[in-house]
């Protein structure tokens, strides 16, 4: 007998159980919701929070507090928590508590520049989405990220002053709606991209923002979910994909592995783990509802992020300028507003951690209204409350330590690995990207080493590295090559250096081509110049005498840079 027939087994007995039949209508009505949308909410009351683990792989849990669980399942997922023998309750869907009246704006739109007061058609949001770029092609452009289960597009919008270059600038993600009957985000987001787009070139923090920064916007990255019910219009959307599988629990997770949910990765997931390969993201954020908070790393474990305090400050930030704006019980729970993902509710498999962990972003998972499926006529008061907190978090992927790492001799840009000795874990370091080299690390204020490996260079240490909150702390670096110096007396004929190793003196032979003047620079092992001159008027000199015995012992790198090329090679001094 299969798990699948002993779990229907257990069912049976349990519905016709003493315990079971008091349950019979609970368990009706769940059928009833598997038929008509292939999920059910529900809600039941667990002893200890250290149930809260296993529970999480067996159901979606959407919510606790006080021992109180808000959970979503599949009829798999179901069975399986129904053989744990749990009293439950089935609670109205969220997806079903709107109906079309508190869907239609008061403004119908037909255009890109609208009030954004209602949720839009699947056509509409394509539409609007490719009108952006249509009418800004500048600074926005439309990215295909990838189809859903039934074939609907993914689309995110970049908006930068140079929309179809990669430039030495951090780029950002805003992602929403992955749960498909949480709303809220989706106009939201839609609105975000209006506003930048309408405020640049004449708001200077906007243009200051859109010219710093390069910024992703995806707007519903689950269609299938909010468009249940048909594409002309969101009425009746649910949480998971067309497969039933919830998105925030099908990624890879650091402690629970590449399929925490027992699912196969779902063509959402694939495309967006696609999407965050083939670019750099430094922060990004995913909105939620459901609860008013910010919720930041980790969600799959007790232990605390390497920047929890930058998290705290960065969160906090958010809430607080949220509260000048918004009602007084708006985002003032948890700690003011803002949670550790763990000490609220443990899940593996979220999109947070993910791209914490496998991507070296920063990501935060922004719940940003108790109700899911908010009626259209709260939308511009919920833009309102979190518009200003939007653009501080976009901001604050400008700050901490940032810069480009380079190749010392050749100055071609590199990947490396920008890492902070006796403070990183759980892969908080960051890596430079291509083609530009640039890399940023966010950090709380203080005073760091930094330490920057790449495959082939000597590591190199910069040691009190300061760095203040709300400010940019410039740090580019040059990586020396390993092999440095080894080609020279090959491929650079008559140029040479003798004695080597050397107790000081040396003499440097120059080719008869290397003009008129020339630069000697000297490194050490970690790529930092310990000595430059420049020569003037060397032509027909064919060498240069030196002393170095002013250097430690050691190993040391020259170059001798003249308009004719690079000369490079190696010294000991002993």
């Amino acid at each position: 007998m299969n798990r699948h027939s002993c779990l229907i087994l257990v069912l049976l007995l349990f519905l016709f159980s003493p315990a079971g039949k008091s349950q019979i209508s609970e368990f009706e009505k769940a059928q009833e919701y598997f038929t008509a949308k292939g999920e059910v909410y529900f809600t039941f009351q667990i002893q200890t929070k250290t149930e809260l683990a296993a529970l999480s792989k067996i159901i979606s849990i959407d919510n606790y507090s006080d021992r109180q669980v808000f959970a979503y399942a599949n009829q798999k997922e179901f069975l399986n928590f129904i053989e744990l023998g749990y009293t439950y309750t089935i609670l109205p869907h969220p997806g079903d508590l709107l109906n079309e009246d508190l869907l239609k704006p008061d403004v119908v739109p037909n255009s890109p520049t609208t009030i954004w007061n209602f949720y839009p058609t699947y056509q509409q949001y394509l539409d609007f989405m490719n009108g952006f770029a249509s009418s800004y092609p500048e600074i926005c452009k439309v990215v295909l990220i990838g189809y859903t289960v039934q074939g609907r597009q993914l689309l995110a919008v970049k908006i930068s002053d140079n929309v179809n270059q990669s430039e030495a600038e951090p780029e950002f993600l805003y992602t929403s709606s992955m749960h498909g009957d949480e709303t809220t985000g989706y106009p939201t987001m839609l609105h975000l991209i209006d506003y930048l787009l309408t405020n640049y070139g004449t708001d200077p923090r906007i243009t200051q923002i859109v010219n710093t920064t390069e910024i992703f916007i995806n707007p519903l990255a689950n269609p299938d979910g909010t468009y249940w019910g048909g594409s002309g219009s969101v009425t009746n959307p649910k949480r998971y994909n067309a497969n039933y599988v919830d998105l925030n629990r099908n990624y890879p997770d650091p402690e629970d592995g590449p399929h925490p949910d027992g699912n196969e990765w779902q063509p959402e997931t694939v495309a967006f783990m696609a999407f965050a390969d083939s670019n750099h993201f430094v922060m990004s954020a995913n909105f939620h509802g459901g609860e008013e908070v910010f919720n930041y790393p980790w969600d799959t474990w007790a232990k605390l992020a390497a920047d929890d305090n930058w998290w705290q400050y960065v969160g906090h930030e958010y809430a607080d300028t949220v509260h000048t704006y918004a009602p007084p019980n708006y985002m003032n729970g948890f700690n003011n507003g803002i949670t550790n993902g763990y000490q609220w509710y443990t899940i593996s498999g979220g999109r947070q951690d993910y791209m914490n962990y496998w991507h070296y972003c920063r990501e935060v998972t922004l719940e940003i209204s108790d109700t899911k499926f908010l009626p259209v006529g709260q939308l511009i008061s919920h833009w309102n409350y979190n518009y200003h907190s939007l653009l501080n978090y976009i901001e604050q992927a400008n700050y901490g330590v940032q810069g480009s790492v380079t190749d010392s001799v050749t100055g071609e840009p590199l990947v490396a690995r920008v890492y902070i000795p006796l403070h990183d874990i759980d892969n908080s370091f960051v890596y430079s990207k291509l083609p530009t080299g640039y890399y940023s690390r966010l950090l709380y204020e203080g005073t760091y080493s930094i330490q920057f490996t790449a495959s082939g260079y000597f590591p190199k240490t910069i040691n009190n590295v300061p760095v203040a909150n709300w400010e940019a702390t410039l740090l580019d670096v040059q990586l020396v090559p390993l092999n440095i110096g080894l080609p020279a007396e090959k491929n650079k004929p008559g140029f040479s250096v003798t004695p080597n190793p050397t107790q000081g003196p040396v003499e440097i032979r120059i080719p008869e081509d290397i003009g008129t003047s020339a630069n000697l620079e000297i490194y050490d092992v970690k790529g930092e110049r310990v000595w430059i001159n420049t020569f003037e008027s060397i032509s027909g000199i064919r060498q240069i005498h030196l002393d170095l015995g002013f250097l430690g012992n050691g190993l040391y790198f020259f170059r001798l840079i003249n308009l004719s090329g690079n000369y490079t090679g190696r010294i000991v001094v002993y």
